[in-house]
C-alpha cells in the first residue's frame, strides 16, 4: 500500500502555511492579560484600609473586585485572539458556501 493512497487531498494544498495574524489585535489582546497581573502586582497602590465598602477594607474589596475583572479581560482577549487569527479551510475543494463551525 502507497503512502498516497489513503490521502484524498490535492497535492497544491499547503497545509503547513497560516494565515497572517492581525498584530495589533493580539497586542491589545496581551496588553489586556498584562493589566491583572500589573494591577495586582503593585501592592502599595492599594494597601489601604479606606475608602471602605460596608466593613470591608479597600485592601479586600479591590483585590475581589479584580477577580471579575481579570475573567473580562482573559474572556475579551480570548476573543480578540479568535478573530485576529482567521480559520483557513484544511482543503481547497471545500464548499464555498457551507462556513466552518466553532
Amino acid at each position: 500500500m502507497s503512502d498516497n493512497q489513503d490521502h484524498d487531498t490535492p497535492d497544491d494544498v499547503d497545509h503547513d502555511t497560516t494565515p497572517p495574524a492581525n498584530r495589533s489585535l493580539l497586542t491589545i489582546a496581551g496588553v489586556l492579560l498584562l493589566l491583572p497581573i500589573v494591577a495586582l502586582m503593585w501592592v502599595s497602590s492599594y494597601s489601604r484600609v479606606e475608602p471602605k465598602l460596608g466593613a470591608f477594607p479597600f485592601f479586600i474589596w479591590y483585590q475581589f473586585l479584580w477577580v471579575f475583572l481579570c475573567s473580562a479581560c482573559t474572556y475579551t482577549a480570548y476573543r480578540l485572539v479568535l478573530k485576529a487569527r482567521p480559520h483557513r479551510r484544511m482543503t481547497s475543494d471545500a464548499p464555498k458556501d457551507q462556513e466552518p463551525s466553532r
